[in-house]
C-alpha cells in the first residue's frame, strides 16, 4: 500500500541519487506527504531548489555522501559499479519500491529489444478486455506516480536493466523478450547486465509466471530450479497462436519474425490475465506500431522510408532487414560501445544490399572494411544524416525501401535514439532535389 511506502520513507534517512525526471518525481511525492522530512539530494549537476529540509550534494564528488544515508533511491542512469556501498545501506529505485508496495497485479517486461512493444501490446489487450490498466516505468510515467494515484487493477511495468539492477522484488508475470550485448559499460560487463535483467524473475513465487524467449537460454547465469514460478517459453512459430498469427499477419506495422514473437509474448501474458483471444486479436488489429521501431512513415519520391532508430545493436538491424525483405538502401552507424561487429559485417557482405550508407563512426568503419573486401554493391561514406538522406534519394530504387537502422548507439551525435529518428524523418519529409544551375544562353 502507498501508506506503507510513506511510512518506510518516514522511518529512514533518505538520499535521492539523481535529480532528473524520476528523481524529481520521488522528491515531489515525498514532499506532498512528508513536507518537513529531512532528505538529501545528490546529482553531478547543480540543483536549484528552495527547501530548507534538503541537503544538496552536487558536483564532482556528488557520490561521496552515500555512506551517510540509510536508504538511497537511485535514478537508473547513475552507475554504482565502482562504488563500495556499506552493507547497512539500502539501494533501491522507483521500480523496486513500486513492486514492493503496490497492491495491483504487476506485469513486468524487460529485454534488450522489444520490451516497449510487448508492454504496449499487453496494455492494449487489457484495454480491449475492459480491464483497469496502466502502462508505467522506463521512459513512461514514473512508477511511484502511479502508486500515489488510484492504483489500477493491472500495472504493465517496462523495466530496463538499470532499473532492475537493485530491485529485490519480482512482478506476478515476468517477461524477458531477449538478451543481447548492450549497456555493458554500466554493468561492468555482459554478466552483470544479464544478472540485472534476471532480477525480474529472481524473487517470484509458485503463484507467478515467467514468460521468456524459447530461443535463448539463461541457465549459465542463473539456477532456475531455485524459482518456483511457472515457466512459459514462447517461440516465433505459430503453434498455439494460430488465430493470433492470422490477425498479426494482416497488420502492416507487425514486420518480421522478431515482431511476431513479441506479439506472442504479449498474448501469452494476456492469457495469464484471463483475456480472451478475441480481445487479444482486437488489440492486434488496432495496433499502429511504435515510433522509431521499424516505423514505416511514408513514400517520398517513390521510395518507401522506414525509421528503426531504436535498433542500437546489430541483431536488431539484421532482424529489420530480414523482416522488411525489400531493403535497397541501408543507412546505419553510430557510436561504438564495446559491441562486436564482425558477424554483422559478414552478414552485410553476404546479404549484398545494393546500397550501404555509413554514418560516423561505426557505419563508416564497417563500410571501409566491406569495400576492402570487395563488397558487391554501392557504398557511401556519409559525413552526417543530411548527407546520408541526400545519398539515399540519389541511389535508392523507386518502389523499394530505404531503412535507417543504426546497429549502434546514437550518443556520438544525438541526445538519444529518439532524437536521431526524429531528425531522420524530418530530413526525409523536407527533402527537395537540388536545383539545376541555369543554362547559359
Amino acid at each position: 500500500m502507498f501508506s506503507d511506502f510513506i511510512e518506510f520513507i518516514k522511518n529512514h534517512k533518505v538520499l535521492i541519487l539523481g535529480f532528473g525526471r524520476e528523481g524529481r518525481s520521488t522528491y515531489d511525492i515525498i514532499r506532498r506527504h512528508l513536507p518537513d522530512k529531512e532528505i538529501g539530494i545528490s546529482d553531478i549537476k547543480q540543483i536549484e531548489l528552495e527547501d530548507e529540509h534538503v541537503t544538496l550534494h552536487t558536483g564532482k564528488g556528488y557520490t561521496d555522501c552515500l555512506a551517510d544515508y540509510e536508504v538511497i533511491i537511485k535514478t537508473p542512469g547513475i552507475p554504482l559499479t565502482d562504488h563500495i556501498i556499506p552493507k547497512n545501506v539500502i539501494i533501491t529505485c522507483q521500480t523496486d519500491l513500486f513492486l514492493k508496495y503496490s497492491d495491483c497485479c504487476c506485469v513486468g517486461v524487460t529485454g534488450t529489444k522489444g520490451k516497449t512493444t510487448v508492454a504496449t501490446l499487453i496494455y492494449d489487450m487489457c484495454v480491449k478486455a475492459g480491464k483497469d490498466a496502466a502502462l508505467v516505468g522506463n521512459v513512461r510515467l514514473p512508477a511511484l506516480d502511479t502508486l500515489e494515484d488510484k492504483e489500477p487493477e493491472i500495472a504493465i511495468v517496462e523495466m530496463s536493466s538499470r532499473q532492475l539492477e537493485f530491485t529485490t522484488a519480482s512482478p506476478h508475470i515476468a517477461i524477458i523478450t531477449n538478451i543481447y550485448r548492450e549497456h555493458i559499460g554500466h554493468h561492468n560487463g555482459f554478466t552483470g547486465y544479464v544478472t540485472a535483467k534476471l532480477n525480474i524473475v529472481r524473487h517470484q513465487t509458485a503463484e507467478d509466471f515467467f514468460i521468456c524467449n524459447a530461443s535463448q537460454s539463461y541457465d549459465s547465469y542463473f539456477d532456475f530450479s531455485t524459482v518456483p514460478s511457472t515457466v512459459i517459453k514462447v517461440a516465433s512459430d505459430i503453434s498455439g497462436y494460430e488465430r493470433i498469427y492470422e490477425s498479426a499477419e494482416q497488420n502492416e506495422f507487425i514486420i518480421g519474425n522478431h515482431y511476431m514473437q513479441n506479439v506472442f509474448l504479449a498474448a501469452a501474458a494476456a492469457r495469464r490475465l484471463g483475456i480472451s483471444d478475441e480481445n487479444i486479436c482486437a488489440a492486434i488489429d488496432s495496433f499502429k506500431g511504435i515510433e522509431h521501431r521499424l516505423e514505416p512513415f511514408g513514400a517520398y519520391n517513390g521510395i518507401k522510408f522506414c525509421n528503426d532508430a531504436i535498433a542500437t545493436i546489430p541483431q536488431a538491424t539484421t532482424a529489420a532487414i530480414e523482416g522488411l525483405g525489400d531493403v535497397n538502401t541501408l543507412i546505419f552507424g553510430g557510436m561504438s560501445v564495446g559491441v562486436a561487429f564482425d558477424d554483422f559485417e559478414d552478414y552485410l557482405f553476404k546479404k549484398k544490399i545494393p546500397n550501404l550508407i555509413g554514418l560516423p563512426d561505426t557505419g563508416r568503419q564497417i563500410c571501409i572494411k566491406l569495400a576492402n573486401r570487395g563488397y558487391d554493391g554501392n557504398i557511401v561514406l556519409a559525413e552526417d544524416m543530411e548527407g546520408a538522406v541526400s545519398a539515399a534519394f540519389a541511389v535508392t530504387k523507386p518502389g523499394t525501401t530505404c531503412l535507417m537502422s543504426p546497429a549502434a548507439s546514437s550518443y556520438n551525435v544525438y541526445k538519444d535514439y529518439e532524437h536521431k529518428g526524429k531528425h531522420f524523418k524530418k530530413l526525409v519529409k523536407e527533402w527537395k532535389p537540388a536545383e539545376k544551375p541555369p543554362q547559359a544562353e
